[in-house]
């Protein structure tokens, strides 16, 4: 799979689970930032977004001091379903029941090994199907009624 990932200023140090992502056999198109120069993080999230949905990914990974600025950014951009994820349980759920095709971690608050555990259960967890369907239609059927906001650049 192709992973978009990308961190602000304030995860920095989140950015090794991109090596996590490559040791998993994935491909890692990287937008974060490296220092911690303060950015904004919907600057640094908007790449990832157009990666994901130009096809160019399959997924992302977006990081953020408390991962709900990502999160909100992230949601708010049709065809993303972004959980803001905090636990293990949160992040298999992601997966198999709501097809999650962007994961927000906080770096703040929360330990690298329990971010890296995460990360690990949502990129091998399956999305279901079946029943979780119909939901996740819903879902999208709710974004383009709504005419959610788009921060995808006329390029799309």
């Amino acid at each position: 799979m192709k992973i978009a990932f990308s961190n602000d200023h304030a995860a920095v140090e989140s950015r090794h689970l991109i090596d996590e992502i490559k040791a998993a056999g994935h491909e890692v198109l990287d937008y974060g930032v490296p220092s911690p120069e303060r950015v904004d993080y919907p600057d640094v999230a908007a790449p990832a977004l157009k990666a994901l949905t130009s096809g160019k990914a399959d997924r992302i990974v977006l990081v953020c001091g408390s991962g709900i600025g990502m999160s909100i950014v992230a949601n708010r951009v049709p065809g993303v379903r972004c959980a803001l994820v905090t636990d293990k349980y949160a992040a298999e759920m992601s997966r198999r029941h709501n097809d999650a095709n962007c994961l927000s971690l906080r770096s703040r608050e929360q330990s690298e090994a329990l971010n890296s555990e995460i990360l690990s259960l949502w990129l091998n967890t399956d999305y279901e199907g079946g029943r979780h369907q119909d939901r996740v239609d819903k879902i999208e059927a709710v974004g383009s009624s709504c005419r959610a906001a788009r921060l995808i650049d006329e390029e799309n």
